[in-house]
């Protein structure tokens, strides 16, 4: 089938199951930044309860998880499938939880869950930034837009953290020259710090692909890059890195 088949075939599999009142495409998908093997990204929202047993009874191949089996959080679970001979996530997203962020990030309140392959966790503001760049397939949801008191406390506590893990960087594993943690580290705090740019601007981001690409820091590959394990050089790793994410919040400052 062809895509916009596939799109109505997927959409009508996952609103038929319990519980579900919406759908969305997410991702590359959505935004049209998509390459020809590009996986497709689906969001089933449900409200008070979803059993996967009713996803996997569709019969799709693959793995199908259950609830809070990825994260505690927001992040709560979701299925990794092959529908049609595409690659398909599905992600679930618990209505009472989005309605619960959208009200937390009026006040500026969030957390931030670590997971799997994510250098600075994800912030709990992530199911508001999904909405924003969603494409509704079946079912309505709302659009939130960035609170400025969100903006403001994002944006310190990032920096925060960014500002911590440079100094633990320069501390601890720079004047020993050790090069593999010291790198880590770095590459931490840039992506940290590329939130709070983020967060200042009052642009939402859904994962950490882009991450260091929107916020303007690019750069860090060239000074990590540049590392060896010698002291003077990780110190001059993290200073010039730091300068640098510095440089770019005081910006999206404005």
């Amino acid at each position: 089938m062809d895509d916009d088949a596939f799109l109505a075939y997927v959409a009508d599999r996952l609103s038929g199951l319990p519980g579900v009142q919406a759908v969305t495409l997410g991702g590359s998908r959505a935004e049209g930044t998509n390459r020809p093997d590009s996986d497709w990204d689906f969001s089933i929202y449900y409200r008070g309860h979803f059993d996967p047993q009713t996803l996997r009874d569709i019969g799709w191949a693959g793995e199908v998880f259950e609830v809070g089996g990825w994260s505690e959080g927001v992040f709560n679970s979701g299925a990794w499938l092959e529908v049609d001979g595409r690659r398909t996530d599905v992600h679930y997203r618990d209505l009472d939880v989005v309605d619960q962020e959208i009200t937390a990030s009026q006040e500026g309140r969030f957390s931030i869950e670590p997971l799997m392959f994510h250098l600075a966790g994800l912030p709990s503001y992530l199911v508001l930034a999904e909405l924003s760049a969603k494409r509704v397939l079946h079912g309505a949801l709302p659009t939130p837009g960035y609170p400025a008191a969100l903006r403001q406390r994002a944006t310190e506590v990032w920096w925060r953290r960014a500002d911590a893990t440079f100094g633990y960087a320069r501390s601890y594993y720079a004047p020993q020259g050790r090069l593999t943690q010291c790198a880590g580290l770095v590459a931490q705090a840039a992506a940290q710090s590329a939130h709070a740019v983020l967060a200042a601007r009052g642009e939402w981001i859904t994962n950490e692909k882009n991450l260091l690409t929107r916020a303007g820091l690019r750069s860090v590959d060239e000074f990590i890059a540049a590392a060896r394990p010698d002291p003077d050089a990780l110190r001059h790793v993290v200073d010039s890195t730091r300068a640098a994410c510095l440089e770019a919040i005081q910006k999206a400052r404005g």
